[in-house]
């Protein structure tokens, strides 16, 4: 793998040490746009490393600094995650500029086998937990929505980056009743932002299914459960988190 330094001055120190790695896609018409807003000092915005469609890599800032890719986010009851983490921007289109056809633009094949090389790279050597690999719509559930219900994160998770769980191929307990719906108060309710907080997500187990509990149920759905994103918690999604949290503790 190739890596081209093309520095970006939207950088400063870290604060904290490395243990997390951050996932985006562009949301730009092209590539050339994003590289150049990425070095923009002016659109004070930055990542590490920016992947093109055809493998290419440009890294933009020395992993020992503070790239400017997580704005305001949480994980894991950490924030100030541009200190914590390394941030990958994947040339991708997403929402913001779909394919013609107006579905998600894919991701191609030589883009994430480099991806893959990319992390196996960053992993090596630093105590950086699966748990720990997440995409921006993870750490921001309100305000983002990348990398997409089209990132293959199940090909990442067999190649051993990040965590990923199909329930039908696993033995999982029934969850029984009609699933949860935004604006519903219940113990029930309760007990899911309780395991999604354990995952990760920013969220107070407050038993009311509110605004924020319906964003990070959609987020959680992009991630886990691409073809069913409602931001309602259906039995398939209350399947899901409940593995999905038995996995994150068991890592």
């Amino acid at each position: 793998m190739n890596i081209t330094l093309s520095p970006s001055p939207n950088f400063d120190e870290r604060k904290h040490p490395i243990d997390m790695i951050v996932l985006h896609y562009t949301g730009m018409q092209t590539g050339q746009a994003a590289f150049e807003q990425l070095r923009n000092p002016d659109a004070k915005v930055s990542s590490h490393y920016l992947l093109w469609e055809d493998g290419r890599v440009d890294q933009l800032v020395a992993e020992d600094r503070r790239a400017w890719h997580a704005g305001v986010s949480s994980w894991q009851g950490d924030d100030d995650l541009n200190s914590r983490s390394i941030g990958i921007e994947i040339v991708n289109g997403g929402h913001d500029f779909p394919a013609a056809d107006g579905t998600l633009p894919p991701y191609p094949d030589i883009q994430i086998q480099t991806l893959i090389e990319l992390c196996h790279r960053i992993l090596a050597g630093r105590d950086i937990p699966q748990t720990r690999i997440v995409g921006h719509s993870d750490i921001a559930p309100v305000r983002k929505q990348d990398p997409g219900e089209h990132f293959p994160w199940a090909r990442l998770a067999q190649a051993g980056i990040g965590i990923w769980a199909d329930i039908e191929d696993l033995d999982t307990p029934d969850v029984l009743g009609k699933g949860l719906s935004p604006g519903e108060q219940t113990a029930s309710v309760r007990q899911m932002q309780e395991q999604l907080q354990r995952i990760g997500y920013d969220l107070s187990p407050t038993g009311t299914f509110n605004d924020l509990t319906e964003a990070v149920v959609r987020a959680f759905q992009r991630r886990w459960l691409p073809d069913r994103i409602s931001g309602a918690a259906d039995i398939a999604t209350l399947r899901q988190i409940g593995v999905i949290q038995a996995l994150y503790a068991a890592t």
